[in-house]
């Protein structure tokens, strides 16, 4: 199985959006099938195959969460982002001011999936695949 060593390697090649699809290709070689960002803090919890799990380090302090999902909030803050108009760390206070819990990859999928506190979808994207 991976480890957090080997996954954070990869990490450090992704210097923009447009290598976000060769860092997944790396990931998935490395057996990870699935990742969950936690927005609160940017914990990301890597899973594999057989149940395999492994937890990151908070990468932030805590920030609120809404209580409320605001989904068309959330669509303008990830055209945004995508655009290049914003940074990862404002990019993920302004998914928890949408009221975005976690983020959710899913390689097998190649899905990307918004998620509130109540464990609802609110936006469902393609990962790129470059």
């Amino acid at each position: 199985m991976f480890t957090l060593e080997q996954v954070k390697e990869a990490h450090t090649r992704v210097k923009s959006g447009a290598d976000f699809p060769h860092y997944v290709q790396e990931l998935k070689a490395l057996g990870v099938t699935a990742y969950d960002h936690e927005v609160a803090d940017g914990r990301i919890i890597y899973r594999g195959a057989d149940d395999f799990r492994l937890e990151g380090d908070p990468k932030y302090p805590s920030v609120p969460i809404a209580d409320t999902a605001q989904t068309e909030a959330l669509r303008q803050v990830l055209s945004v982002h995508q655009a290049g108009q914003t940074d990862y760390p404002t990019f993920c206070r302004q998914a928890a001011e949408a009221g975005v819990e976690r983020w959710t990859l899913d390689f097998s999928a190649m899905t990307c999936s918004y998620l509130d506190g109540a464990g609802n979808t609110l936006i469902v994207e393609a990962i790129p695949q470059g």
